[in-house]
This record gives C-alpha cells, structure tokens and sequence, in this order.
C-alpha cells in the first residue's frame, strides 16, 4: 500500500503541513502500522486508509478516504489526527 499514488501523496500534503509540522517537528516519518486497503481496476478504484505518521515532538495519524474516477484521484476525506508523544 505504501506505493500507491494515495498513500505517497497524503503522506506528502502532512509534510508540506504547517499545522502537522508545528505539532509533530520535523522530519515528519511514516509509520509501520498502517491500516486499510486500495482496489484499482484500470481508470477507477478508491482507497480508504489510516497512516501513522510519528515525528520528533509527537504523532499523529492521517485518515484517507478517495474515489479514483477517469483516472484521477478525489478526496472524499483527508484529515491529520495530531498529538504529543506518550
């Protein structure tokens, strides 16, 4: 799941984050945890998935809902859950 164009690209939008940087410090890390699933069939699919994404001040979780339609990919849900680390 970690090479799908959904996964790289929330993974990429928490680290461009200003909130998620200032909450979690920087680098901004993936997670081994992952949890969810993608099914593509050609031009269509969609993918729901839950990203762990620790840092150096504290951890997170990003959730990921998407539908792919004609190719693209559209973001039904896309939110960074954010805390301290324990």
């Amino acid at each position: 799941m970690k090479s799908t164009d959904v996964y790289k690209d929330a993974l990429a939008r928490a680290r461009a984050n200003p909130a998620v940087i200032e909450a979690l410090g920087s680098p901004i890390k993936d997670g081994f945890l992952m949890s969810g699933n993608t099914n593509v069939n050609g031009a269509a699919g969609e993918s729901n998935l839950s990203i762990p994404i620790p840092g150096p001040k504290g951890q997170g979780t990003i959730y990921v809902s998407a539908q792919k339609s004609l190719g693209n990919w559209n973001y039904s849900g896309l939110v960074a859950e954010l805390g301290p680390n324990p």
